[in-house]
Parts: C-alpha cells; structure tokens; sequence
C-alpha cells in the first residue's frame, strides 16, 4: 500500500481509446506533455487504513507498475465498457496476496456480464493462482470498511447500467473530505443529484468541449459544479481534443483538469 496518508491517485484519465490514439499525428497525440499522454480512466484510493480501485481496464497492469501499487482491498466497477473492464484478470496478481477473495462492488447487471466474461474468477472454486473474487450487488449505501461510507450513483450513459460513486469516511481523529467519481455520464437525476449535495471534491466525466451522444462535454461539467455549488473538481475522461494547458487555462480556479499520477489529498486542513 502506498503508505497511511488519505488521497486518491489518478491511474488514467483517458477515454476508451487512450491518449494518444493509435494512427493520429494531432497536436495532443504528438505532444511530449507528460500531461497530454492518457491511459483509460481509472483511481486508485487510499483511505482510513483501506485502499480500492475504481474500474480495471485494460492498462490496469501498466497503471499499477506504475503507481506502484503492492495492495488491494476492494474494486469498485462503474460499468461494464471494455475501457472499465477489460484489464479485470489482471487482479489476480492482488489476490495471491490475499487469504480471502477480492471483493467487487458494483450494480447486479454488471456483475452478471463481468462473470460471464470472467467466469474463472468467480463462483467457490475458483482455478488456484487466478483471479478470485467475491461479487457484492449494491444498489443503496453500504460499509466498505467501518470508517468508509460508499454510495452508488446510478447516472445515464449509453445503454448501459452505469454507477458513479459517492464516498464519505468517518474517521475518528481526521477530517476527511466526501467525494464522488463520475467518470461516464451524460445525464443525472433529480434522485441521484440529491445523493451528491455537500460535497468536498467531484471528479466528473469532461470529454472534449463539443457535444458527445454519451458523454458530458466540458461546458456541462462545469455546469453541473456550479449547480452542485462545489469548492473543488477535476475534469476526466479527456479525449485527444483537449490540451491539457489549453483547458487549464480556460477552467475557474476551482476546476482542474486531472493528468495521470495526479495524487489529491483528501484530509481537510485542520480548523
């Protein structure tokens, strides 16, 4: 684990195709920005002595190398696109270091798709060596740990059944900041808007700056956080149209555009 301290590092923050995309010679595609180059989106969170994943896709084994990942107590899956799951036998490298299966989180539906796909990993005699998991069907609050409160966020994307996650810790001696993750969205209800009123932090789906069937683009983002009133958020999800010091340049202060291997504290500065 990546030490004791309460922060969410950013693994990826691409689109389903990355950064830069295979055969284009744009602006951003050729960029040499360390900031402009975007694995598929995904975090990886250390909080109240636990750490998860959100999605696992296909780059998770880069991204984890990377980060430097060594331990893994939970994955949360927001859907089941190949860009969220397609790196998910990859977990099994976090298993051998476990006694238990690895639990899962994420809608039925999803779980239901993930197991046929995965079906290895699943069920109570899973091959040894290989993925095990413990799938968990949520659909309302639930305890990932005792100090660590999730809640899924059913929000419109495509088809699909699609979650985003809220998370509130209530740590005894910290005060750490509620925060939710959105990274595939392009509407929100009324029921779902309510479950993210007085947050601290929002990391939002923010594709490009035009209009996308399935996705928020940028200026409907920002929207959503003013509405939301929120102090802080990172945009996500960037496809190569944005150049991430172009957008920087163009975003309130309280709005940033997330790069991967970003880290964002989450422990509120004391009063």
């Amino acid at each position: 684990m990546l030490g004791q301290s309460s922060q969410i590092t950013f693994l990826g923050t691409g689109t389903s195709v990355g950064v830069p995309v295979i055969g284009c010679n744009c602006e951003v595609c050729m960029s040499q920005d360390s900031k402009n180059k975007r694995l598929r989106s995904s975090i990886y969170v250390e909080l109240a002595g636990i750490s998860f994943l959100i999605d696992a896709g296909p780059d998770i084994r880069q991204q984890s190398l990377r980060a430097g990942l060594t331990q893994l107590d939970a994955v949360l899956i927001t859907h089941i696109h190949t860009d969220h799951i397609a790196g998910f036998d990859d977990l099994r490298a976090f298993c051998w270091r476990r006694e238990i299966p690895l639990p899962i989180y994420s809608h039925q539906e999803t779980l239901e798709k993930l197991s046929k796909t995965f079906h290895w990993g699943f069920g109570d005699t899973p091959y040894p060596g290989y993925l095990s998991v413990e799938a968990n069907s949520v659909t309302k609050t639930f305890q990932l740990s005792p100090q660590v409160q999730v809640t899924p966020l059913l929000v419109e994307h495509g088809s699909v059944v699609t979650y985003g996650y809220r998370v509130d810790c209530f740590h005894h001696d910290l005060k750490i900041q509620s925060w939710a993750y959105i990274s595939d969205v392009k509407n929100i209800s009324t029921q779902t808007l309510e479950k993210m009123q007085n947050l601290d932090l929002l990391i939002i789906d923010g594709l490009r700056w035009v209009e996308h069937p399935s996705h928020f683009n940028i200026e409907q983002a920002i929207t959503l956080i003013d509405q939301l009133a929120l102090p802080q958020a990172y945009l996500t999800h960037i496809s190569h149209e944005v150049e991430h010091n172009d957008l920087l340049s163009q975003l309130p202060d309280y709005i940033k555009p997330a790069y991967d291997g970003l880290t964002v504290k989450l422990v509120k500065n004391n009063e």
